[in-house]
């Protein structure tokens, strides 16, 4: 019996859609937000935005906290993935004009 461990989604599953790669770009310059501020940021439409959102949960890498009808969402704190996508998103901010 073989005891592989699943090492979870492929980057090109991470980044496979641009409309993926703008939520991860939006979370990952947040802490946190709620959904309806993510696909404003975003510029995405509700349905699309919740699609890939849903596709980043299953794989780990964002987390929900629900206050009612609120949803918020931000990247898992404490995932090395999710540290390194914010960490990439970071580091390609255009540098400030002085």
């Amino acid at each position: 019996m073989s005891s592989r461990v699943n090492p979870g989604p492929s980057i090109e599953d991470v980044f496979s859609s641009k409309g993926r790669t703008r939520l991860l770009k939006v979370l990952a310059e947040v802490d946190e937000l709620n959904i309806t501020e993510i696909v404003r940021r975003a510029g995405l439409n509700h349905t699309a935005a919740s699609r890939h959102l849903k596709a980043l949960r299953t794989m780990g890498l964002i987390e929900e906290k629900t206050f009612g009808k609120i949803r918020i969402l931000s990247l898992k704190q404490k995932d090395p993935r999710a540290a390194a996508i914010r960490a990439l998103v970071c580091s390609w901010r255009p540098p400030v004009s002085h």
